[in-house]
């Protein structure tokens, strides 16, 4: 029995070491755990403070862009609505050409003056289609050659000024292009 109450008493005592020597180390490593610990709290928040600060930022940011991006949209939308009435208003201009070719020249068959009106609007559509702005402005310089030839011929002979049946330089612009 003796010899189970050393044994106890030995693994107690060791025991008690192992606890003495742990309290021995944390007494000396407090001062170190406690600014690590103050070290870990700091980092966190000025972590904290930078990520506040970044998303700030962002937020910033995403407000600009959407600001710019929604302005140029409206912007884009505009163009858009511009060109759509220009487009039209050419379109109504060559209807008032042909009806004007039709008036001037009434022997003129109805087919010879669609196909002029035709002609109009396919360099109209080139010149809308065209993306090259010197292409562009090429067919631009067609459609408005052709328009104004083709409304002063029809002035003239309205006018009395032009003694041909048909509108000879039209025709002739037609087959040039």
């Amino acid at each position: 029995m003796t010899l189970l109450k050393n044994l106890t008493l030995q693994l107690v005592r060791i025991w008690h070491a192992v606890k003495d020597e742990n309290l021995h180390w944390q007494t000396q490593t407090h001062p170190q755990q406690t600014q690590l610990r103050q070290a870990q709290l700091l980092a966190e928040h000025d972590l904290q403070a930078t990520l506040s600060k970044k998303t700030v930022q962002l937020e910033h940011d995403i407000a600009l862009l959407k600001t710019r991006h929604d302005t140029e949209l409206g912007i884009y939308k505009t163009r858009c609505q511009q060109d759509i009435k220009d487009y039209q208003h050419y379109l109504a201009a060559l209807d008032q050409l042909k009806t004007s070719i039709q008036n001037s020249y009434p022997q003129l068959p109805e087919a010879v003056a669609f196909g002029i009106h035709h002609h109009a609007k396919q360099l109209l559509n080139r010149m809308w289609e065209c993306s090259e702005f010197e292409q562009k402005m090429r067919h631009e310089m067609q459609l408005l050659t052709f328009m104004s030839t083709l409304h002063e011929e029809a002035r003239l002979h309205l006018e009395g000024k032009s003694e041909g049946i048909l509108p000879e330089r039209t025709l002739d612009l037609l087959q040039q292009q």
